[in-house]
Order: C-alpha cells, then sequence, then structure tokens
C-alpha cells in the first residue's frame, strides 16, 4: 500500500480505537496491545508529553557504566553505512527508554529535536505513548511503529523500527536501538534489518563475555590446582571459569546479596567465597571452619609502567596490572585509610571536584577486579585488609605520567588533606 494511503487508514483505525467504535482494519496486535496500555494509564492522544532531560552529566554516567558502549562499533557498523542519514536517525536508549546515543544528519537531527527525540530525553512508552523505543521495551521483542500506530498524534510524520538489546551474561535487558525517520521513509524490510544488527551486537557481548572467562580462568587454575576438597571460580554473573573436585556446571546461581566470607549458595551449600579479578573464588566449605578474609594487598608503583595490585587470601595470591588511572586511584586511596568522596578525589585527581562522573566510572572498573577489597560511601579499601603501598625510591619517580595534584605533591613531599605524610 502507498505509505500515504496506509497513514490515511492508520489514523481512521486509530480514531475509531479511541472513540470506541468499530474500527475499518484490525490494528496490529502489538499496536492494539500497546493503545489498550495507553489508554489505561491515561497518555493524552493529542498531547505531546515529556519528562525531565538527563543533564550532560547524568547522560555521560549513564554511557559510562552502560554494557551498551561496547557494542556501539558494532550497531554503527552494522546500521550506518546503509542508512540514508538525511533521512533516517540512529538512536540507542538504555532499559530505561533514555536516548543516550545518537547519529543522523544535521536536517534530519533537527527534525528530531522538535519531536523531543534527543540525547537525554525519555522515550518511556507511559510517557510518549506508542513508539520504537518505548514499546520494543515492554513487548521485549522488535516493534515497527507506522505513522498513526503511534499513539500521541504528534508523531503521526514518523515511522521507527526499535529492536531490545540483551546481555546475554544474565539475560538482562539492556535497552533498544531504533532507526526512525519521516514518514516517507518506511520500508517493511527495516525491522528485520534492525533485529539482525542487534542479534549481531549481542553476539559480540557473548564474544567478549568468553574472552572475560577464559582470563579468569587463567588467574583461577593455579589456584585450584593447589587446593584440596571442592572449589571452583565463577565470574559476577555465576558463569564457570574453572572447576576443581567438582562436576563441571556450566553456570551457578549466586545469591542477589553476593561477597567475601561464608555464603550459602544454592547447588553447593555454604562456601568459603573470595575475590578475584573477574569474578570469585568459591570454596564449598564441608568442615564449617573456613575463612575468606583477604589479609593483604601491594600496590607496586616502583616501576614506571608496570604498577600492579597483588592480593593475598586464605587460597593464595594472585596479581592485576594496572593501568595509570587506576594506579593514580588506587594511589590516593591507600594514602588516605579514612576513605574518600568521589568529589575528594576528583578535586585530589583533576583539580576539580565537580568531575565525580569519571571518578565514579573508573572506580566501578577498578572494583570489578578488586571486589571485596575496596568499599564505597567512601570509597576506600576495606578496614580488614593490610595495604602495603610500595613506592619507586627516588621519589619524583612516582608515577611519572601524573598531573593530578595529589601525586604532585606526593612527588615534592608534601601532603594534602586526609593524606598520610
Amino acid at each position: 500500500m502507498d505509505a500515504r494511503a496506509a497513514a490515511r487508514l492508520l489514523k481512521g483505525v486509530r480514531a475509531a480505537a479511541l472513540a470506541g467504535d468499530r474500527p475499518p482494519a484490525a490494528p496490529r496486535p502489538e499496536i492494539a496491545e500497546s493503545w489498550r496500555r495507553m489508554l489505561a494509564v491515561g497518555v493524552h492522544p493529542d498531547r505531546d508529553a515529556r519528562s525531565r532531560m538527563l543533564s550532560a552529566a547524568e547522560t555521560e554516567e549513564r554511557r559510562h557504566v552502560s554494557p551498551l558502549r561496547e557494542i556501539l562499533p558494532v550497531l554503527r557498523e552494522g546500521l550506518l553505512p546503509a542508512l540514508d542519514e538525511a533521512l533516517h536517525i540512529m538512536v540507542v536508549a538504555d532499559a530505561d527508554g533514555r536516548l543516550l546515543w545518537r547519529e543522523g544528519h544535521s536536517s534530519i537531527l533537527r527534525k528530531a529535536d522538535r519531536l523531543g527525540f534527543a540525547v537525554g530525553a525519555d522515550w518511556d512508552e507511559a510517557v510518549v505513548g506508542t513508539n520504537g523505543v518505548g514499546t520494543a521495551l515492554v513487548a521485549r521483542r522488535p516493534v515497527q511503529v507506522f505513522s498513526a500506530e503511534h499513539f500521541v498524534s504528534s508523531h503521526h510524520d514518523w515511522t521507527c523500527a526499535g529492536a531490545p538489546l540483551r546481555d546475554p551474561r544474565d539475560g538482562r535487558l539492556l535497552g533498544v536501538v531504533d532507526v526512525s525517520g519521516p514518514l516517507a521513509t518506511m520500508h517493511p524490510a527495516t525491522l528485520a534489518w534492525v533485529s539482525s544488527v542487534a542479534r549481531l551486537a549481542e553476539r559480540e557481548l557473548r564474544l567478549r563475555h568468553l574472552e572475560s572467562l577464559e582470563r579468569l580462568r587463567t588467574v583461577a587454575a593455579p589456584l585450584l590446582a593447589r587446593l584440596p576438597g571442592q572449589a571452583l571460580a565463577v565470574d559476577p554473573n555465576g558463569w564457570t571459569a574453572a572447576v576443581t573436585g567438582l562436576a563441571p556446571a556450566e553456570r551457578i546461581p549466586l545469591p542477589k546479596t553476593f561477597g567475601p566470607g561464608r555464603v550459602w549458595v544454592p547447588r553447593l551449600g555454604e562456601c568459603v567465597v573470595e575475590p578475584l579479578p573477574g569474578g570469585w573464588l568459591l570454596r564449598v566449605d564441608q568442615g564449617g571452619r573456613g575463612t575468606a578474609t583477604v589479609t593483604r594487598i601491594v600496590l607496586d608503583l616502583s616501576r614506571a609502567g608496570c604498577w600492579s595490585a597483588t592480593v593475598y587470601g586464605p587460597s593464595g595470591s594472585w596479581s592485576q596490572e594496572l593501568s595509570p588511572r587506576h594506579a593514580e586511584l588506587l594511589f590516593l586511596l591507600a594514602e588516605s585509610p579514612r576513605g574518600r568522596s568521589a568529589a575528594e578525589l576528583a578535586g585530589e585527581l583533576f583539580g576539580d571536584p565537580t568531575r565525580t562522573v569519571t571518578v565514579r566510572a573508573e572506580l566501578s572498573r577498578v572494583r570489578r577486579h578488586l571486589a571485596g577489597v575496596l568499599t564505597h560511601r567512601p570509597y576506600r579499601f576495606a578496614h580488614d585488609v593490610e595495604v602495603e603501598l610500595i613506592r619507586p625510591e627516588d621519589p619524583a619517580a612516582l608515577l611519572p605520567h601524573s598531573t593530578a595534584p595529589a601525586v604532585v605533591r606526593a612527588r615534592l613531599g608534601r601532603t594534602g588533606p586526609g593524606m598520610i605524610p
């Protein structure tokens, strides 16, 4: 059917549905379900409602912590080359329906701005009505919305196709990738195309997961080889990387509240849990006397470019190489045993206490490898962990790349607030 003729028909279908009359044609099932939800929650069919936009800092923080950031290259490579940038816009939204990334030609972006289709906007179905982002999140399946299938009339000049993105590690809904454009850009194959690219992106996450399990296995295998009894290494979602004394299981369900110490784990019973870089070591505690306290961490900053953190626990030790930024952060925490807030660390790193988004994002990455060793609120090493800091013999050689005010003061032998002289 001609696109404009289809739009006229759908407007008649929508008008009949709103009036409770017999429609000239039945709406598609997923659209009919969405319209019923909109009527139930009271979305106005002719009034464009918008919620508060995220600030630039809030948007950036969501981007930093979202796994969607890892698959942006796949989405771009799969969609942008075939996209008519003057007619289409590609958006990626998180599981709350917040638009985090948007790409397209400046002319189409300006049209999208007038519609409120901008980075930081909320396109949850209950806010803006039936649409390719919010409805795909609710339906948990790919959805194409054409013209008057949008519940709110101000969106009738647009068409959109959105596909949900799930994390294969835990099945969690991460968000939606959507391709939208003016009415004339509608094509029946768009939805299949967007859905295929979404599946490719999920496959990329799966490959990254397998790589992370292999890294965890490399660390865990020497520890398991020295342990008597039953033990296994799992990632934060319970996927098994290595095992000894037990029949291999692909995945172990972990309790919601999970961390170092004695923990009851389904299928295994009472376990002693220790942190590993990128996961956990679980020792089945058959005798009921085990402990799992990390006793010591050695932060070695003595060699430029070769910084490391070595963690010692009941099952042995393991080391983690540190990036320049992570070496700076751990140095500041080692010098501040009482702990530091994100604002205090931002001031010590950048001379700007407002740059908390970057600090929180980096510490989130550090804690993935040092789970149970670092705590937050405030950020600090756990109170029962002995921290040893190895500095270079020449104070001027301490983290020579760093321009952080606190590190510069330490090179000169000076101390700042909360730092140990």
